[in-house]
């Protein structure tokens, strides 16, 4: 992934003026019908994709906050160029080809088929009346029960275009920190009159004080009294599913992983496939022995246990 800034040849803290005027210039540089060169028109989609990020408030911010690795994975093509105003960058020039280009090279002309990639010319009133308007993000924090056994929700919010909405929310079995939940036409207004953007529930799930999920497992620390780890016991553990029997073999060391398959979180879109528990073996040293205590250890060191 190219950083942005370098593409357009900018600083972080070019103003929105110094980035219109730099991508200006590079597009009239790289303008695949002015520039015959090869890979001029590769660097037209570049430029054009920098700008439309950073040309827009909440999308420059996220990249600046998140980096272009992870900022690409929230953002399609689509997503990025969507809402993208080009007009304003050509107005006081002959756009000739730049009326169509964005048309021929992102929808599919030229193999690009970036939708959305066109916004904002004049000569394409329709396509901007059909363009959708721009998602919306949700925050939400759900319990490290709830993201295991699945949910329902109420949701409330208002929105920067003035409008407010209420929506029951269904939040799968097994949902994971990070994951996204689509609400189709419940983000903002488009501003050409084409339907609404979607809401992105962003989900984060709480801690457990117990349990550590990793993936689709868990994992759960079992303290074991030094007897127990020696010559081996037969425990129970708790898990999401209650407690388990769990036999634990004689002379086991700190830090072995004991594996109960199908114990974990449901696995997303897989109906009836887990992860798995691993239980964790720790070893719990008193902090302070009793006399008696302190006689059977030294008594090991006799045999050099």
């Amino acid at each position: 992934m190219a950083d942005y800034y370098k593409v357009l040849d900018v600083e972080k803290t070019a103003t929105d003026e110094a980035i219109k005027k730099s991508y200006r210039k590079l597009a009239l540089k790289y303008h695949p019908d002015r520039n015959k060169e090869k890979g001029a028109e590769e660097k037209f989609k570049e430029i054009s994709e920098a700008y439309a990020v950073l040309s827009d408030k909440d999308k420059k911010r996220q990249y600046d906050q998140y980096g272009d690795a992870k900022f690409h994975q929230q953002y399609s093509q689509e997503d990025i160029f969507r809402g993208a105003d080009f007009s304003t960058v050509f107005k006081d020039f002959d756009m000739g080809g730049f009326d169509n280009i964005f048309s021929r090279i992102f929808s599919g002309g030229g193999g690009g088929g970036f939708a959305g990639g066109q916004g904002g010319f004049g000569g394409h009133q329709q396509q901007q009346q059909q363009q959708k308007g721009q998602d919306a993000e949700y925050p939400l924090t759900i319990g490290f029960h709830e993201s295991f056994t699945g949910s329902e929700r109420q949701i409330s919010y208002s929105l920067g275009d003035g409008s407010s909405h209420n929506i029951h929310l269904k939040i799968p079995a097994g949902a994971k920190s990070g994951a996204k939940l689509r609400v189709a036409g419940k983000g903002l207004k488009s501003p050409y009159g084409g339907r609404s953007g979607d809401l992105m529930v962003v989900l984060k799930v709480a801690e457990h004080p117990t349990f550590k999920r990793i993936d689709d497992d868990i994992e759960v620390a079992l303290p074991l009294k030094i007897s127990e780890a020696l010559l081996g016991c037969s425990i129970d553990v708790e898990t999401m599913d209650g407690a388990k029997k769990v036999k634990i073999p004689a002379g086991v060391k700190p830090g072995t992983k004991v594996r109960l398959k199908g114990l974990g979180f449901p696995k997303p879109g897989k109906t009836g496939v887990r992860g798995d528990l691993y239980v964790v073996i720790e070893l719990r040293i008193p902090e302070k022995l009793t006399s008696q205590q302190i006689t059977v250890i030294e008594s090991l060191q006799s045999v050099d246990l």
